[in-house]
């Protein structure tokens, strides 16, 4: 057999491994969507919980799609689903790619994994929790006169997922800072040097990625900046992995 037909075949193998991983993590976020399907609506009153408790008294949301009352609790079930099954997705992912990653590869990347999916989790728990309450009963007690607030639940959901986006990209931050240093990409001098810089950008990012009052911004940059102290402190106890150059240079002189 030719070393072209091996190679084919070879690239066929991992494409059909590919799609097996890929078929049984759809499987399960279907699987677990049909399961939580019964209870999207209460899926949904857990998510418009924040909302609800700052509105007014008698004030409630509104549907201006004639779908929007079937569409948007199906959309946050299918998202809460996704979550749930977000490991075994992972897993699936990290069999996948294992069999060709090194050993020193393999120590880095599950840890990554791991902490990236905790850190994420938190940073939509400190939106959930911490951030929509401020921001929800600011901007409902400062409506002018006259008007009544009646948020449309599409416009909601698609607020809530960027933020919980948002969120949860920026506690990746120490993730980013520990796999960096880890990896000698940059040293940690130069990221203690420039953090003027990350303290600006990060109330650049605030502004961007929230609603346009001070508070939003400053509850979204606050921690941004502190994660990026914590991945700092981190990285004082990652020792960099040394370079394929550097490994060879301690090898013995034969």
């Amino acid at each position: 057999m030719s070393e072209n037909t091996e190679t084919q075949e070879s690239f066929l193998s991992h494409l059909i491994e590919l799609r097996t991983r890929l078929m049984r993590s759809i499987i399960a976020i279907v699987v677990v969507l049909l399961v939580l399907f019964p209870f999207s609506k209460d899926i949904y009153a857990l998510l418009a919980r924040p909302l609800l408790h700052a509105l007014p008294q008698g004030a409630t949301m509104i549907a201006t799609d004639v779908t929007g009352t079937f569409l948007v609790p199906l959309k946050v079930t299918l998202v809460a689903a996704f979550l749930i099954a977000l490991p075994y997705v992972l897993w699936q992912a990290w069999a996948f790619v294992a069999p060709g990653l090194y050993q020193h590869e393999k120590r880095l990347v599950l840890p990554v994994l791991v902490s990236s999916c905790v850190f994420f989790a938190l940073g939509m728990s400190f939106a959930y929790f911490v951030v929509f309450p401020v921001a929800f009963h600011f901007f409902a007690h400062y409506t002018p006169a006259g008007v009544q607030m009646m948020t449309d639940i599409d416009k909601y959901v698609s607020f809530v997922l960027t933020m919980f986006i948002a969120f949860g990209v920026t506690f990746e931050t120490p993730v980013v800072v520990v796999v960096l240093v880890y990896l000698g990409v940059v040293s940690l001098e130069k990221l203690r040097s420039i953090r003027p810089y990350v303290i600006v950008g990060s109330f650049v990012v605030g502004a961007v990625f929230t609603p346009p009052d001070i508070l939003s911004q400053c509850l979204l940059a606050v921690p941004l900046w502190m994660l990026f102290e914590l991945g700092l402190l981190i990285s004082r106890f990652v020792s960099k992995r040394p370079s394929k150059a550097e490994r060879e240079a301690t090898l013995p002189v034969k």
